[in-house]
C-alpha cells in the first residue's frame, strides 16, 4: 500500500510539472507576441502572416486574434482547472513544507501610493510598466516617422495635428493592454490567480493599479481626439456611428461610464460613500458593452478573454445565489459579534483564509457582503462559520435581528463561494506569529483550527504559535472563544504549542460592567434550505474547464456559421457591407449565450447529483450551554485541573492599557524560519513589513492576510 501510495504521488508531482512546464512557456509565447505587436515586424509580418494563413470565410478577421490571444488565455485557463484538480487531489498543498521564493516575497516597498509590495511583485510591476512605455514610445516613434510637412498637408493638417491624430489612437491601444489584464484579479473563481499563489481577495491591489492605468489611457486618448477634431473643424465627428470602422459615439459612452465609475474609486470617496462606489462600479457592464461596439469584434478579441473568464464565474455565482442554504446556528458574543453556522455537504473543502459572500432578503435584496470562514473542513465536515462583526449598517440590522429577545426562529440566507488560496504553506516555518488587530483575528480563527486537525489527525510536525491580537476593549477577548468550534472542547488546543499575547488598549483594567454572556441561537430547519454546497461539486475544476472549453468551442461553431452563411453573403456577394458593431452585438450575444447554456448544464447536473444526498442537521433536540469551560465568558468557576492540559485562558496572556511592542517580539523570535502573518489595520501592516524588510532577521517572512467582516 505504501508503494502504491508512493508511485500516486511521483505520477501526480510528474502532472503538476508538466502542466506547470507547459503553461510557463505557453505565457512566454504570448509575451512575446505583446512585445512585438508595436513593432514593425509584427505589424508587417507576422500580422500578414497570420491572416494569409488564418483568415476563412468562418471567422474572417477576427480568426488570428481568436488563434493567438482569446484561444491562448482559455488554454492556459483550462491548464489551471487540470492543475488546480490534481492539487485537490493529492492533498498536496496544505502540508508542503518548501520554501520558495522567500526572499522575493519580503516586502521591498511599504511606504507609498501602492501600498506593500513584495520583490516578486516589484519586479512584474516594472516589466508591466517597462512593457508600457515600450509599446507607447514603438508606436509613437513609428507612425511619427512618416509624417512630415507635404503628407500632413496632402491631408489638409498641420503636422502637429497629424502627430495629434497618431498620438491618440496609440494611447487607446496601450490602454487596451491594460483593459486586457483588468479583469482576471476579480474572478472570484478564476484558475489563473490560484497558479501564481494568489486569490482574488488579495488581487484587489492589482485591479485598483490596472482600473487606474486604464481609465488614464482611455481619458487622454478621448481628449486628444477631442482636440484634434476642434483643431480641424471636424467636432461633427463626435456624433458619428460608423457602420464600418470605429464608432466614435459608442467609444464616448463607454469613456462617460468609465469615468462614472472611476470617479468614486478614489480612497476618500469609496470609505465615505462605499454604496456610492458600490453601484457606480456596475457601471463596468455599459463601459464594456459600448468598447465592444466602439472597435471591430476582430480588433476586441484581443483584450476581452478575462472577461469572458469573468462572465463564466459570474454567472455561475448567479445560479448559486438563487439558492437557499441552511443556517443551523449562531453564537453571539458580547462584543456585538456574530458566528453564524451553517450546514456543509461533506464533499465540500476549502483552505483557511477562505471568505464566503451573504446575502439576507430581510434586510437587503440586492447587498452581498464578504466574511472570512472561521471553520475548517477537515476539522468540521458537516459545518461551515463566518463571523460578523457589528461595524456596518448592514451588520448593525444582522445583530440586532438576531440578538434582539424576540430574535428569529429561521435566519433566510443565500450565500456565493467559499472563495480562498489554492494552497496554504503556514505548516513550513519553523514558527507562526499572527498579529491581528480587532475583527482582524476572523482569518487566523482558521489558521489555527487548520493546524488543530493536522496536529491531531495527521500527527504531524506543526510549527509554535504565537497569536498577537489587539482590542479596543476587554468585551472583544470575547473573540478567542471561536477559536474552538462550536463543538470543540478546550482539550484540543492542548495539541498545539500556542501563546496568546491580547492587548486591550483603551482599558487599564478588566471591565467589570458588562454582563453579558455569550449565548447561542439555534435555528429550525426548513425544506428548502440547502447545505452549502460546491456550485460545481468536488470536482469542480474538471467541471469549470468543461464550461470554458465547451462554451468556447460551441462559440466558434455558431459564429462560424453566422460568418459563413450570414455575414459572408453580405460582404462577398453584394455591394453591401455588415456593420461592424451590429457584428460584435452577434458575437458578444452568443458569447453570453454559450456561456449561459454550459453553465447551467453543468449547474443542474451537479444539483441534481447533490439532491441525492441526504440533508445533514435536519433537526437538533435540546439545549446548548451559553458557553464552554475555559472561555472568556464563562460564568461558573474555571475547573482548570480538569482539562488535560490547558485552555484558551490559560494560554492567553492580557495587557491592558497598552500595545505590543512588535520589533522587539518579532526580533526575539526563534527558528529558522518564522512566518509573519499580518491581518489588521493599514498602519499595522506597514510597521510590521518594515519590520521584516529592515534585513535586522533574515528568518521573518511577511505575509498580509486579507480578511472580510
Amino acid at each position: 500500500m505504501d508503494s502504491e501510495s508512493a508511485s500516486n504521488t511521483e505520477s501526480n508531482h510528474m502532472v503538476r510539472t508538466g502542466i506547470k512546464t507547459t503553461l510557463w512557456v505557453v505565457l512566454g509565447g504570448y509575451a512575446v507576441f505583446w512585445v512585438m505587436m508595436p513593432t514593425n515586424t509584427y505589424q508587417q509580418t507576422w500580422r500578414s502572416y497570420l491572416r494569409v494563413h488564418i483568415d476563412s470565410t468562418y471567422f474572417g478577421t477576427q480568426g488570428p486574434n481568436l488563434l493567438v490571444h482569446f484561444a491562448t488565455i482559455l488554454f492556459i485557463a483550462l491548464l489551471g482547472c487540470v492543475y488546480l484538480h490534481v492539487v485537490k487531489r493529492s492533498n498536496h498543498s496544505n502540508f508542503e513544507r518548501k520554501q520558495l521564493l522567500a526572499t522575493w516575497k519580503k516586502p521591498m516597498l511599504v511606504k507609498g501610493p501602492l501600498g506593500i509590495v513584495s520583490g516578486i511583485e516589484l519586479a512584474f510591476l516594472i516589466m508591466f510598466v517597462a512593457l508600457l512605455v515600450w509599446s507607447l514610445s514603438t508606436y509613437l516613434h513609428d507612425s511619427f516617422s512618416t509624417i512630415t510637412p507635404q503628407s500632413a498637408a496632402g491631408s489638409g493638417e498641420t503636422v502637429w495635428e497629424a502627430k495629434m491624430e497618431n498620438a491618440a489612437l496609440r494611447l487607446g491601444l496601450v490602454g487596451n493592454i491594460c483593459l486586457t489584464l483588468l479583469f482576471f484579479p476579480v474572478t472570484r473563481g478564476s484558475s489563473i490567480l490560484p497558479l501564481f499563489g494568489l486569490t482574488s481577495e488579495g488581487s484587489i491591489k492589482y485591479h485598483i493599479w490596472l482600473g487606474h492605468t486604464v481609465m488614464a489611457f482611455f481619458t487622454a486618448h478621448g481628449v486628444c481626439y477631442i482636440i484634434y477634431w476642434a483643431a480641424t473643424d471636424q467636432i461633427s465627428e463626435m456624433l458619428k456611428w460608423a457602420k464600418v470602422g470605429i464608432s466614435n459615439v459608442a467609444g464616448e459612452i463607454a469613456l462617460l461610464a468609465g469615468l462614472g465609475l472611476w470617479a468614486t474609486t478614489f480612497t476618500r470617496i469609496r470609505r465615505k460613500m462605499f454604496e456610492l462606489f458600490f453601484y457606480t462600479h456596475h457601471l463596468y457592464i455599459l463601459f464594456m458593452i459600448f468598447y465592444v461596439l466602439h472597435v471591430p469584434i476582430s480588433f476586441a478579441c484581443i483584450t476581452i478573454p478575462g472577461f469572458y473568464l469573468f462572465l463564466v464565474d459570474r454567472f455561475l455565482r448567479f445560479l448559486q445565489s438563487r439558492q437557499r442554504v441552511r443556517a443551523v446556528s449562531s453564537r453571539i458574543l458580547p462584543c456585538e459579534t456574530l458566528e453564524i453556522n451553517f450546514s456543509k455537504n461533506p464533499g465540500l473543502s476549502f483552505n483557511p483564509t477562505s471568505i464566503l459572500f451573504i446575502n439576507v432578503p430581510s434586510i437587503s435584496k440586492l447587498q452581498w457582503h464578504p466574511f472570512t470562514i472561521t471553520s475548517n473542513s477537515n476539522l468540521e465536515p458537516e459545518m461551515l462559520s463566518v463571523m460578523i462583526k457589528s461595524e456596518g449598517s448592514w451588520s448593525r440590522k444582522l445583530h440586532q435581528m438576531l440578538s434582539s429577545p424576540s430574535s428569529i426562529d429561521r435566519l433566510e440566507v443565500s450565500v456565493e463561494g467559499p472563495y480562498g488560496p489554492a494552497s496554504t504553506h503556514f505548516l513550513r516555518h519553523d514558527t507562526l506569529v499572527m498579529v491581528s488587530g480587532g475583527s482582524g483575528i476572523t482569518p487566523f480563527i482558521s489558521i489555527i483550527r487548520e493546524l488543530i486537525f493536522a496536529s491531531t489527525t495527521y500527527k504531524s510536525k506543526i510549527p509554535q504559535v504565537l497569536l498577537i491580537c489587539s482590542f479596543k476593549n476587554s468585551s472583544d477577548l470575547t473573540m478567542l472563544d471561536l477559536l474552538l468550534p462550536i463543538s470543540g472542547t478546550p482539550s484540543e488546543i492542548s495539541s498545539l504549542q500556542l501563546k496568546i499575547e491580547a492587548y486591550v488598549t483603551r482599558e487599564k483594567e478588566p471591565s467589570t460592567s458588562n454582563g453579558k454572556l455569550l449565548r447561542t441561537l439555534w435555528f429550525k430547519p426548513h425544506p428548502t434550505d440547502k447545505p452549502v454546497s460546491a456550485i460545481l461539486g468536488p470536482k469542480s475544476w474538471l467541471w469549470l474547464g468543461a464550461i470554458i472549453s465547451s462554451s468556447f468551442i460551441i462559440f466558434l461553431i455558431i459564429i462560424g456559421l453566422i460568418t459563413r452563411y450570414y455575414i459572408y453573403p453580405i460582404d462577398h456577394n453584394t455591394s453591401s457591407i455588415f456593420s461592424y458593431s451590429f457584428r460584435s452585438f452577434l458575437n458578444m450575444l452568443v458569447i453570453c449565450i454559450c456561456i449561459a447554456i454550459t453553465a447551467s448544464a453543468a449547474f443542474l447536473w451537479n444539483k441534481k447529483i447533490n439532491g441525492k444526498q441526504p440533508n445533514q442537521i435536519q433537526n437538533i433536540e435540546g439545549s446548548t450551554p451559553n458557553t464552554s469551560p475555559g472561555s472568556w465568558v464563562y460564568d461558573g468557576g474555571r475547573e482548570l485541573e480538569s482539562l488535560p492540559h490547558q485552555s484558551l485562558v490559560q494560554a492567553t496572556n492580557v495587557h491592558y492599557g497598552e500595545r505590543p511592542d512588535l520589533k522587539r517580539t518579532l526580533l526575539d523570535c526563534k527558528g529558522s524560519s518564522v512566518g509573519v502573518l499580518v491581518c489588521g489595520p493599514k498602519q499595522m501592516r506597514h510597521e510590521i513589513a518594515m519590520i521584516c524588510s529592515s534585513g535586522l532577521a533574515d528568518n521573518l517572512h511577511f505575509e498580509s492576510i486579507s480578511f472580510s467582516w
